[in-house]
């Protein structure tokens, strides 16, 4: 096995580990975890595994890790920026995340659909996750059967009563997020019925997969919510076991389809940030029309990630240049044309003194 292997699996046993203690400390030793969900826990430790692993082998690519470090090292090693910064990265995550303002860009129905999407399933997972460890849980008040108190990892925090608005929007959570999943995959599926340049590239496994999962979720929890509320527990036992095979293979194909692209998005942030740096610090000139092209810090991170990669460019100082990135793209296609163009005119030489 290969050392980044071993340093993502270490991560991720790491990771899951962690999870597990957070889950003995969060239900107090186990007294609120409910044994009837242990199978969704480890569903989410088998992820937690996977997706740690995943995400370290991917941070290991030279690409990467050399755009990773760089946004650190951005974001805080210039001290007089940092207030503006963390303005910066709030805007930036209100903007791109909370809006998803870069999916507008390319469609309205595609920002519709993901945008629905996205926060049904941020609400489910911020409710789910929390009751299914034991970390959240409500226990009626002594002596007021009226009145539910909600303890956060033991500690009582809020009450309110059993029949009101706030209990009423509180305990049916997993409904608004299961009518906003449902919502954004109807709209996503109608886009790739109609979008004949989404219908060309699409795979069943990478767009429609997701997808069928969410929807089957969604469903099979909006069906046990009928079956309590309004057919007296019904198919409760059946549409409990469907509803949880549904969400155990999502959680379990988690860390291998689509869905990674969830953890990995955030990591734009320091790519933003790493090209304003970029925009703000000394300009490379191209070393044959001396017009700037990119940002010094950008050609010299890009020359040590092409080593790593095992690709050389260094140039033999025609041109000025040492390396091939030190001229810019338009002269690459000049310099691209002018060598085919020699290697032509010396064939035709070459076939005429052959004549």
């Amino acid at each position: 096995m290969s050392a980044e292997k071993w340093k993502a699996g270490t991560w991720a046993l790491l990771c899951t580990v962690g999870l597990s203690f957070l889950i003995v400390i969060g239900s107090r030793n186990l007294v609120h975890f409910d044994a009837a969900l242990v199978g969704y826990t480890f569903a989410v430790l088998f992820a937690t595994f996977g997706i740690v692993y995943r995400y370290a082998i991917w941070l290991q690519r030279p690409p990467t890790r050399m755009y990773w470090w760089r946004g650190w090292q951005v974001f805080f090693l210039r001290p007089r920026f940092i207030l503006t910064n963390l303005v910066e990265l709030g805007r930036r995550f209100g903007k791109e995340f909370v809006a998803n303002h870069f999916i507008w860009k390319r469609g309205k129905l595609r920002w519709s659909a993901h945008w629905l999407i996205m926060w049904g399933c941020l609400l489910a997972a911020a409710i789910t996750v929390p009751l299914v460890f034991g970390w959240i849980h409500f226990e009626t008040l002594p002596g007021d059967m009226e009145w539910y108190r909600t303890y956060v990892f033991g500690f009582p925090t809020i009450a309110f009563p059993i029949h009101s608005l706030m209990a009423f929007m509180i305990f049916h959570g997993l409904v608004w997020a299961s009518f906003l999943v449902i919502g954004g995959v109807m709209l996503a599926m109608r886009r790739r019925m109609i979008d004949h340049g989404a219908a060309a590239v699409q795979q069943f496994g990478e767009d429609f997969l997701p997808l069928i999962l969410l929807f089957a979720i969604s469903v099979t929890g909006l069906m046990l919510t009928a079956s309590y509320t309004w057919m007296k527990g019904y198919a409760y036992d059946f549409l409990a076991i469907l509803h949880a095979i549904t969400v155990i293979f999502t959680l379990i194909w988690l860390p291998f389809g689509k869905f990674f692209h969830i953890f990995q998005r955030p990591a734009q942030l320091g790519v933003s940030f790493y090209k304003d740096v970029g925009r703000q610090s000394p300009q490379a000139h191209c070393k044959r029309c001396n017009q700037p092209y990119a940002s010094q810090m950008m050609i010299h991170d890009l020359k040590i990630v092409e080593k790593r990669l095992g690709y050389n460019y260094e140039m033999d100082g025609r041109h000025g240049a040492s390396h091939y990135q030190e001229i810019c793209p338009r002269c690459r296609r000049a310099l691209f044309g002018l060598s085919n163009g020699t290697l032509w005119a010396n064939a035709q030489r070459q076939e005429t003194d052959e004549v």
